[in-house]
């Protein structure tokens, strides 16, 4: 199963995988507002409308409860809180959630009746779930699903968040994130930071940081008033840019460290340029499968940049901390003495062995080839899995007469985020970006294909070239963020966060079109009228 996840396009080579699946007898269902590529390779596609995932995800668990298909000896010994979930999805009939969702009835109810009886199942996501103001109770809604049925723990069956962007799997196993440190322990454990205190002979502190959306509420309370930035694109790649790029611009010290002079770049203090870290730099890379594998230096740099480990070493000696020249083997070796689900993996181990999956607690150990095998214990190893009961929640960047259609984003095959790696290289596949809207609203609106439009949000405007999109039902547009210098999407995208994960609603951005005309006309009445924020 394919919730939010358009693999033919953001994750071609994993989606290869899919296709061999299928050929071996699998069958596919793909959840997209959209009938993407993949949902066109699909037994079949549930087309809900944007942001009632867990609507019709609660659906689908009051249909395995009511149909009698509940793994109850897997729900009895392994989990908890069934009772409260099965109350909480009590209200989502078939009925019920066809309104909410627009999915037909029969069709929530064979994917409830094919998913329960499966013998095995996958059910994965991405960021389509996940670009939501309610981004974890989305995910917590798939989970209930997986617990339901006991397609969890066992080979061929779990949950699988496929990675987003390269190596953003490993960038969490090392502890970028605001409340956890290497191999995820927890920033607020006194023994765990205990044990990094020791190591790294600093006083840590005893509480979470801010995530990224909280950075930059910060920045606006003037409490944030210096950055540092490695490899990343915010000043294109958030949510709401003008807003963005205001605050950016309003520190008073921005550093950005980064192989390309992408956008955020150009607006830097100080701009230390680093190597490409996939082949002019030694390390390790993790994949959504949890596989770590070696990273091997084939090219030597370009003259005048260094790579990012080089230029932290210097940057901590100029700031009086003298860490040496550590190479990138040293480094991996201190994660894998205070990370216990990185321990056993040596560079020699993952050299012999083509990477190994964690946990892998010691050089015994041939790593984890699936996670929660414990839940299949009796009695279970550990805490038992917990249902999250959750409520339907649509969008916060509400419909209205002023803003009528529903815009979500995504990628397309030949681009990746805001273009500034794909971008630099010509594809046959690649064509300008657009506006891409239905048939009916095509029609509707008076629009003829190419031709540029006005699109407005409750946050900014831009102009574009609509195309017609036949995987689009009417009230619903598409955009990609591939090519901000030409059309700057998120100008219009809202920047309302999930408070669990920090994650902005880009899929979700209530909008009007108008042809040039028209919207030059709103324009010139626009001080005479109320704008909604």
């Amino acid at each position: 199963m394919l919730w939010g996840s358009n693999a033919r396009e953001s994750h071609p080579i994993f989606f290869h995988h899919v296709l061999r699946g299928m050929q071996n007898g699998a069958r596919l269902y793909v959840v997209d507002p959209r009938r993407t590529t993949s949902a066109q390779h699909a037994h079949l596609w549930l087309g809900l409308d944007v942001g009632t995932d867990i609507a019709l995800a609660n659906a689908v668990g009051r249909e395995i409860i009511a149909a009698g298909l509940v793994n109850h000896a897997f729900v009895q010994r392994a989990t908890r809180d069934f009772e409260a979930y099965r109350a909480s999805v009590e209200p989502f009939t078939l009925e019920v959630a066809e309104e909410i969702t627009g999915v037909p009835a029969d069709a929530i109810r064979q994917l409830a009746h094919d998913y329960a009886r499966a013998p095995r199942a996958e059910l994965c996501w991405t960021l389509g779930i996940t670009e939501h103001h309610n981004a974890v109770d989305n995910v917590f809604a798939l989970i209930n699903l997986a617990l339901l049925t006991g397609h969890v723990g066992r080979y061929g069956s779990g949950l699988n968040p496929v990675r987003g962007q390269n190596n953003v799997q490993g960038g969490g196993d090392m502890g970028a994130l605001p409340n956890k440190f290497p191999g995820f322990q927890d920033v607020e454990s006194d023994a765990v930071r205990a044990r990094f205190e020791a190591a790294w002979g600093r006083a840590l502190p005893a509480q979470n940081g801010w995530h990224l959306s909280q950075m930059f509420e910060a920045m606006g309370r003037g409490e944030m008033r210096a950055l540092y930035i490695i490899g990343e694109n915010p000043a294109q790649s958030e949510a709401d840019s003008a807003r963005t790029e205001r605050l950016l611009t309003g520190l008073d010290h921005l550093v950005v460290q980064d192989m390309f002079l992408t956008r955020t770049a150009e607006l830097a203090d100080v701009v230390l340029p680093s190597t490409a870290s996939w082949c002019e730099a030694e390390g390790t890379v993790t994949s959504s499968e949890r596989r770590v594998q070696r990273v091997r230096r084939a090219l030597n740099p370009p003259p005048g940049t260094k790579g990012d480990l080089e230029i932290l070493s210097l940057l901590a000696a100029r700031l009086g901390f003298d860490w040496g020249m550590p190479t990138a083997e040293m480094v991996w070796d201190e994660c894998r003495r205070l990370s216990p689900m990185h321990a056993g993996m040596s560079y020699r181990r993952l050299e012999a062995l083509d990477g190994i999956q964690w946990p892998c607690p010691d050089e015994s150990h041939p790593g984890s080839k699936f996670l929660h095998a414990r839940l299949w214990d009796d009695p279970v190893g550990g805490d038992r899995a917990a249902f999250h009961p959750v409520s339907h929640d649509p969008p916060l960047d509400a419909l209205s007469d002023e803003y009528p259609i529903r815009l979500t984003t995504g990628r397309r095959l030949d681009s990746f985020n805001t273009g500034v790696q794909s971008g630099r290289f010509s594809s046959p596949l690649r064509r300008p970006e657009t506006l891409n809207l239905s048939p009916e609203d095509m029609a509707a609106l008076g629009v003829a294909e190419g031709e540029r439009v006005a699109i407005r949000s409750r946050r900014g405007r831009i102009e574009a070239p609509v195309h017609t999109d036949p995987t689009l039902r009417a009230g619903l547009a598409f955009m990609t963020l591939h090519f901000p210098d030409q059309v700057n999407t998120n100008t219009l995208t809202s920047d309302a966060w999930d408070p669990k994960s920090g994650t902005a609603e880009f899929k979700a951005t209530a909008i009007g079109v108008e042809r040039l005309a028209r919207a030059d006309a709103l324009a010139a009445e626009a001080p005479a009228r109320e704008v909604g924020l």
